[in-house]
C-alpha cells in the first residue's frame, strides 16, 4: 500500500483509495457531458424542425420574390395575349378586304419543340428569368407590330374605300348574263342605221325593272328627255371615275345625293332614242368610255367573262 492515498468514508464507515474516488468522479462527469451534448443536439433538431435556419429563411424570401415575380409576368403575358389577339383580328381582317378571302389559320403552321424540352429541365429561377426576358422581347416585338398594323390599317382602309368607289357590279339583276343586248364599240344605230360608236352596253329587261348603283359616289347629273340617250343619271365616283344610266323611267335620286354599291337609283325604261325597253350603261375613267364588262370584277368569275364577252360582240345593233 505504499504510495496509496486513503480516505475515510463516513458513510461506509472504511477507508477508500483516492484513485477510486477520482475515477469515479471523472466517470460522472463524462455521463453529464454525454447527457448534455444529447440534450444539445435533440434541441438543435426540435429548433430546425420548427425555425427556419438562415439558409432557409434566405431560400424562402427567394421563392415568395420568383412567385410574386412569377405572377407579375403572368399578368403581362396574358396583357400581351389580349393584344396579340387584337393584332391577329385585325390581321385578318386586312387579308379579307386586300384577297378577299379566309386566311390562313395560324394554328396550321407547326411550331417547335426543343426550346421547351430544354425548359423542362431547368429550374424555377432558370424558367422565370427565361420568361422575363422573352416577354421583354415580346412588348418590343408588340410595339413594333402595332405601329406597322396602324399603318397598314390605315392604308387598306384607304384600299377599301377607293375600291368602293370603282364600278365593280352590273347595273341591273343578271346572274345569268342573258339581259346583254348590245356591246361596247361600232355598231348600226337603230333608227339612224348607221354605224357609229356605242360607248356602253345595252341591258334588254322589262320597264320598271330596278336599276342600281355599281360603286359608291356622288350623283352629278339628272337629265329627263325624250331626245337622245332619255332620262339619264350621272354619278361621280371619285378617283377619275363616273357611270352613266341611260334610257332610263323613274329616277329616284336627285343632284347631290350620296349612293353605294348597289342602291336602286331608278327603274328600266323605253325613254329617248330607244327602240325597245332597256338599260343604257356606261363607265368612264378620266373623262374615256370604257368596256363596262371589264368592270364586273365582283360577281363573275373567269368563265363568265368569257361568256360575256362572246355575248357582248354577237349583236350587230345597239338599241339606242
Amino acid at each position: 500500500m505504499t504510495g496509496s492515498q486513503f480516505k475515510f468514508d463516513p458513510e461506509n464507515l472504511k477507508y477508500a483509495s483516492l484513485d477510486n474516488s477520482l475515477k469515479r468522479r471523472l466517470g460522472r462527469i463524462g455521463l453529464y457531458a454525454a447527457a448534455i451534448i444529447f440534450i444539445a443536439i435533440l434541441l438543435n433538431v426540435l429548433y430546425s424542425f420548427f425555425f427556419d435556419t438562415p439558409r432557409e429563411r434566405s431560400i424562402r424570401h427567394e421563392n415568395e420574390a420568383l412567385r410574386e415575380q412569377y405572377e407579375i409576368l403572368s399578368q403581362r403575358k396574358q396583357m400581351v395575349d389580349t393584344v396579340m389577339s387584337e393584332v391577329e383580328r385585325i390581321d385578318k381582317d386586312i387579308y379579307r378586304v386586300i384577297f378577299e378571302t379566309e386566311p390562313v389559320d395560324p394554328g396550321f403552321y407547326p411550331g417547335g419543340g426543343a426550346e421547351f424540352q430544354e425548359l423542362m429541365e431547368a429550374g424555377n429561377k432558370e424558367i422565370v428569368y427565361y420568361t422575363a426576358g422573352r416577354l421583354d422581347s415580346l412588348f418590343l416585338k408588340k410595339k413594333r407590330m402595332q405601329d406597322v398594323y396602324v399603318k397598314t390599317n390605315y392604308r387598306a382602309d384607304q384600299y377599301r374605300k377607293s375600291l368602293s368607289a370603282v364600278p365593280g357590279i352590273q347595273p341591273i339583276a343578271n346572274a345569268d348574263l342573258s339581259l346583254i343586248a348590245s356591246g361596247f364599240g361600232y355598231r348600226i344605230h337603230p333608227i339612224y342605221k348607221i354605224r357609229r360608236m356605242h360607248s356602253g352596253i345595252d341591258f334588254s329587261a322589262p320597264v320598271g325593272s330596278p336599276v342600281m348603283a355599281t360603286a359608291e359616289g356622288v350623283v352629278q347629273k339628272v337629265i329627263r328627255s325624250r331626245r337622245g340617250l332619255g332620262n339619264q343619271v350621272l354619278i361621280n365616283h371619285r378617283n377619275g371615275y363616273h357611270t352613266l344610266y341611260a334610257c332610263m323611267d323613274e329616277i329616284t335620286v336627285r343632284q347631290g345625293n350620296s349612293v353605294k354599291r348597289g342602291e336602286q337609283i331608278g327603274t328600266v325604261g323605253d325613254s329617248g332614242l330607244s327602240v325597245a325597253p332597256h338599260l343604257h350603261y356606261e363607265v368612264h375613267k378620266d373623262g374615256k368610255a370604257q368596256n363596262p364588262i371589264n368592270f364586273f370584277f365582283l360577281e363573275l368569275g373567269p368563265a363568265d367573262y368569257d361568256k360575256l364577252i362572246q355575248i357582248s360582240v354577237m349583236s350587230g345593233q345597239s338599241f339606242d
